[in-house]
């Protein structure tokens, strides 16, 4: 008997709830059976190539993140060891005041988000959270959450990142147009997640737990130190920025058409592997002025970042490759399918396809690039009334909705942090989802008051 394709998504959330939150298996090895268990059930997937996909889809999704991930795990250890993530949060305690410190973390995340990938983001600004949980004793929650809240939204609203540059492509939208409208409509987005992170905070009580790394005692003793001992705020930040202008140098490249050998060279620099690695390079010059290192004890921060970064890649690309068959077992293509038959408003439908394919296959980038695809054809053929960029909003805002165990992103949110599975069920998921109905809300309003046509 042939499976219907939502039948397999639905057993495969099953396995993957059943392994991780009833029986406590490790997260890769769930994610791995999970992935299994599509290939096995869908008609799609010949028996023969069930494991050999799973390992392909696997090493693909480590392609694209294992080195950002190994590079990043190492900066914010070495942020954390030198002081510098302390200096930075002073810093800013100082510039927003105690009360509003998490608007830094917010606004950080928000802006960095445009040129750099999410996770990258969130990488390198979660030493911060720690850092100024330690000096300010709470808040750890509302921290984390307003990190995501800057960066996931911009992430998925304002190109140069892939899926909305490609969703302007697609529908034919002037990026200059995409950028704009996504940067305004995400705010609100945005400022509703800090908000919803603060009554968050309230309700739970999330400790700052050990992660691989530094020690909470080790923590507490660099909160305490003077700031004479710390790194200059310019090199604390250096880190950080430094990536951020060599891919965005790339970016601005690439929007603005220039080719030869400029372009070559910000592509080469501006690649986030490359911009990753010299910021490395950056912080372990920091560790060793502060802390007085040779190279050879510079191998144990190193040892430590990596350890704990190799699990994050596992987990990570394990979550990627149950996504990617779950694609493979047509998922996404039924649901757009069957959505489509119901005659729903263009809006609503971009809307409800974009958290559909998110919460089937887990990768937002993939919902809009699908969604978007699919939308094309509907509104060339009977024009909507309102621009375009809006439908790409509507699918951008959809395409948060609905994050769980099968999205990178849950996955970083959860193992830098040291949340469990279910703390991160109970805030990153409904944190995400309701910034996407936001987003929805929105956009429905703009292009009513502001077609643009």
């Amino acid at each position: 008997m042939e499976l219907h394709p939502l039948v397999v998504l639905l057993i495969a959330i099953a396995v993957v709830f059943l392994l991780i939150i009833r029986l406590k298996i490790n997260a890769f090895i769930a994610l791995i059976t999970a992935a299994m268990t599509v290939g096995v059930l869908s008609p799609k997937v010949p028996l023969g190539e069930v494991m050999p996909s799973v390992a392909t889809e696997f090493g693909g999704v480590c392609a694209g993140i294992a080195i950002v991930i190994a590079l990043a795990a190492l900066i914010g250890q070495c942020l954390m060891e030198s002081g510098a993530a302390d200096k930075i949060v002073r810093v800013f305690v100082r510039a927003f005041g105690e009360k509003r410190s998490s608007l830094s973390l917010l606004s950080s995340g928000y802006v960095l988000s445009v040129p750099v990938f999410f996770d990258t983001v969130f990488y390198l600004l979660v030493p911060l959270a720690r850092a100024m949980r330690v000096r300010m004793g709470k808040h750890y929650l509302l921290f984390l959450m307003a990190i995501s809240a800057g960066g996931a939204v911009t992430h998925s609203m304002v190109p140069p990142t892939p899926g909305p540059l490609a969703m302007a492509a697609t529908l034919d939208i002037d990026l200059g147009t995409m950028i704009l409208v996504g940067a305004i409509i995400a705010l609100p987005m945005s400022l509703v997640g800090w908000a919803y992170g603060a009554l968050r905070d309230k309700q739970l009580d999330i400790p700052l737990r050990e992660t691989p790394g530094l020690t909470l005692d080790e923590l507490e003793d660099l909160a305490v130190q003077g700031e004479e001992k710390l790194p200059s705020f310019f090199m604390a930040m250096l880190p950080i920025v430094l990536p951020v202008l060599f891919i965005a140098s790339n970016t601005a490249v690439g929007a603005l058409g220039i080719e030869g050998g400029l372009q070559q060279f910000t592509a080469f620099i501006g690649n986030p592997n490359f911009a990753l690695l010299i910021s490395a390079a950056v912080s372990l010059y920091l560790v060793a002025k502060q802390k007085g290192y040779s190279l050879a004890e510079l191998s144990k921060p190193v040892e430590t970042a990596f350890a704990s970064g190799g699990l994050i890649i596992l987990i990570t690309a394990g979550g990627g490759s149950f996504g990617k068959m779950l694609v493979k077992a047509d998922v996404g293509k039924t649901i757009g399918e069957m959505s489509q038959e119901f005659g729903v408003p263009v809006l609503l439908l971009s809307f409800l396809l974009g958290a559909l394919l998110k919460v089937a296959q887990g990768s937002g980038t993939v919902a809009m690039i699908t969604v978007s695809t699919i939308m094309a054809p509907l509104i060339l053929d009977t024009p909507p009334g309102f621009h375009p960029v809006y439908v790409a909003c509507a699918i951008g805002s959809g395409s948060l909705v609905g994050s769980w165990m099968n999205d990178s992103g849950f996955w970083v949110y959860k193992q830098m942090s040291g949340l469990t599975e279910i703390e991160a069920l109970q805030s990153w998921t409904p944190l995400l989802a309701i910034m996407g109905v936001v987003g929805y809300v929105v956009t429905q309003a703009a292009a009513v008051l502001m077609p643009l046509t």
